[in-house]
């Protein structure tokens, strides 16, 4: 076999921890013929770099602000990348792309390892592509109440609204700025920017629900860290970032058994070393 290649794409994209994830996976698998990459890709660069991939590509992960983008251009779309409205995975068979969306795993698996996956009420914070994922994730786990979904902007809220539209699942879209009169729940999701949800961090810490914030770094957040503090569980976004990796390595290899935790130990180690030079 020769050499097979895979890369995540996205802008900006040098700061992403996806080589580091699959990379180690490859080398704990033994395959040694694989490598992965990155490369900087904006949005109307989508399409001729997939023209211009040689046979040896097998896959690759996208990054914003590629994921709707790649919808348009794949020949099959998963059903998980249709109800979320964007892919973050590209998976090359023959002559024919295929998109998958592994966020909404990589949520499910991230709150089911911190026992977090049961929540009967949730708000999220944000309104983008992870909120969507989130919504989505939020229903397989059996949530059936509404969730309200705080947005900056609420009108700039329709990505996440037709995902509700798309799921069947009750929505309701409220200003950020009334975060206040949202939190009597089991669990908030952050989907906000670094820095963004620590604002909220002393009404975090004033409510009774877990916390899922997607940032990874630095870590813990403010609003993490108020959370634990007062024992209410707090999921964070490298746990989330781990496990959409190991499905993307799942399905680009198609390998049964994935090496989560040397995957895990490679990614700790990386965000420590950023620490230090940070």
């Amino acid at each position: 076999m020769g050499p097979v290649r895979a890369a995540v794409l996205g802008s900006p994209v040098a700061h992403s921890l996806s080589p580091v994830l699959h990379t180690a996976a490859y080398a704990a698998m033994g395959l040694d013929e694989w490598s992965y990459g990155l490369h900087e890709c904006g949005e109307e660069e989508l399409a001729p770099f997939l023209a211009g991939l040689g046979g040896e590509w097998a896959g690759l992960s996208l990054t914003m602000p590629l994921k709707r983008r790649a919808l348009e251009l794949a020949d099959t779309v998963s059903d998980l990348a249709l109800q979320a409205g964007g892919a973050n995975t590209l998976v090359r068979r023959g002559r024919e792309w295929h998109a998958h969306n592994t966020d909404v795993a990589g949520i499910t698996a991230a709150l089911a390892e911190a026992g977090a996956d049961a929540p009967r009420s949730a708000v999220v914070l944000g309104a983008g592509a992870t909120a969507a994922s989130a919504l989505v994730a939020l229903r397989l786990l059996g949530l059936t109440a509404p969730v309200t979904v705080l947005a900056r902007d609420p009108a700039r809220a329709g990505q996440v609204v037709a995902a509700a539209r798309r799921t069947g699942h009750p929505l309701e879209v409220a200003p950020l700025a009334e975060v206040d009169e949202h939190l009597d729940v089991d669990l908030v999701v952050s989907s906000l920017p670094s820095g963004a949800a620590d604002l909220h961090a002393d009404l975090l810490a004033a409510s009774r629900a877990d916390l899922f914030d997607v940032v990874y770094s630095p870590w813990p957040t403010r609003a993490a860290a108020a959370v634990a503090a007062r024992g209410g569980r707090v999921v964070g976004g490298f746990p989330m970032l781990l496990h959409q990796a190991v499905e993307q390595v799942r399905l680009m290899t198609g390998a049964g058994d994935v090496p989560v935790e040397a995957m895990r130990a490679a990614g700790e180690a990386e965000l420590a070393r950023r620490s230090v030079s940070a």
